[in-house]
């Protein structure tokens, strides 16, 4: 990896984590595209480097993560996060073989954009519009809905929990922001693991050179993130999902197309 390519992949994070069209799946691909020939650092990254989209949203809801007055703010976001803690430990293997296999992810990100072309229709009447009215029964089915990107990364963690919240009745911004909030535990939880992963079974990866790549790329994703999220929560508002459906679906046409005609991604 270069550093030029760290801080293409940080902008690629930065812009996709918290938009429903899968940063995982443009990260892995993006990855592929720029030629990055080291796969098991490109997965370590991918999974690491989402570290700087948690501290946007810690930046943009400080309020909210500080106010240590209403512990059921904490106790839903445990709730929510303890599917994806458990299923996540047990597929990590699996998961990051995945994120090697462009085809795979390009057809999860197809039929997912499929998905979001009717969510807009599927669930109507929305009755919660803030974080207090959300249930921790709510918050289960939300965590029970993340794991759609864990099993099938290229889904989209951020699609998942926001379909999730609108099937419990909240409004596009209530999932949006809960899918946010939702993201800072199961991301760092991600984080941490895949670190500790890497220290422990394969530590050749953490060279100083590396390090000096994921911090670069952690950095232009927290700047890249935070313009990300001001401007998502108000388009979703207005446009819904289609948009981001069919940008899906177009993508991995042409990426499908491009596959199986026998071309590589790596350049």
């Amino acid at each position: 990896m270069t550093l030029l390519q760290a801080i293409i992949m940080g902008i690629v994070e930065g812009i996709t984590e918290f938009l429903p069209i899968s940063s995982t799946g443009h990260m892995a691909l993006t990855g592929a595209i720029l030629g990055i020939k080291d796969k098991d650092f490109m997965a370590l990254f991918i999974e690491t480097i989402q570290f700087g989209a948690i501290i946007s949203v810690l930046v943009l809801y400080w309020k909210k993560f500080l106010d240590f007055k209403h512990l059921q703010f904490y106790l839903k976001l445990l709730v929510a996060f303890i599917p994806a803690a458990i299923v996540g430990v047990l597929l990590k293997a699996r998961i990051e073989e995945i994120i090697k296999n462009p085809l795979t992810i390009t057809i999860i990100m197809f039929l997912g954009g499929i998905i979001l072309l009717f969510i807009d229709n599927w669930f109507k009447n929305p009755v919660v519009d803030r974080e207090e009215d959300i249930t921790y029964r709510n918050s289960l089915v939300i965590g029970l809905f993340q794991l759609l990107a864990i099993v099938f990364p290229g889904f989209s963690r951020s699609a998942a929990t926001i379909m999730g919240g609108m099937q419990q009745k909240l409004t596009r911004s209530a999932a949006a922001e809960f899918s946010f909030f939702l993201a800072v535990p199961t991301l760092a939880g991600a984080f941490a693991k895949s670190l500790w992963d890497a220290w422990r079974h394969n530590p050749a990866l953490l060279t100083h050179e590396n390090i000096h790549f994921l911090i670069i790329g952690n950095v232009v994703a927290f700047i890249v993130a935070i313009l990300a999220i001001k401007g998502f929560i108000s388009f979703l508002v207005k446009h819904g999902f289609r948009i981001f459906g069919w940008y899906r679906i177009i993508v991995g046409i042409i990426l499908l197309i491009f596959l199986l005609t026998g071309h590589s991604l790596a350049l």
